[in-house]
């Protein structure tokens, strides 16, 4: 019984921890939102913990929790960014260069390539890719569109 109840004490303290990292996720949105008055900004840049950075236009932009997501929605379309791999947040008045602009949705499957043209094949996601390759520049496509990233 003493185990059951561990396990059921462990299982509940980790969707606590959840949902308090979803719950400061949104506030921190919103007093950024205040704070930095993001109307005179027009991008809203996320970077992952892999360092790939996703920019949107602040125009017509929604932001809403959905379990471990965050659905990120403009007049391009809408994008869930998985909270738990989220780094940073902040307003910008350009379009970083660097960063993956919302060619693709985090369940794309793209290609993948170095910077000289060699093929590292194809991954279900960016989020994939991002985990199985080394630190370095690489240039993505998926299909229609290419883009370099920075995998730190």
């Amino acid at each position: 019984m003493k185990n059951f109840l561990q396990v059921a004490f462990i299982g509940e303290k980790k969707a606590i921890s959840s949902l308090i990292k979803r719950g400061v996720m949104l506030c921190v949105v919103v007093v950024l939102a205040i704070a930095a008055n993001a109307g005179t900004y027009k991008y809203l840049e996320f970077t992952n913990i892999s360092g790939t950075k996703t920019v949107f236009n602040v125009a017509n932009l929604t932001i809403k929790v959905s379990g471990n997501d965050l659905q990120v929605t403009n007049s391009d379309g809408t994008v869930d960014l998985t909270l738990l791999e989220l780094a940073s947040m902040q307003f910008s008045t350009t379009n970083t260069p660097t960063a993956v602009d919302n060619i693709l949705h985090a369940d794309a499957e793209i290609h993948v390539s170095t910077i000289t043209g060699v093929s590292l094949g194809t991954y279900s996601s960016l989020v994939e890719a991002c985990q199985s390759l080394s630190a370095g520049v690489y240039v993505i496509s998926n299909g229609t569109q290419s883009q370099s990233i920075v995998v730190k």
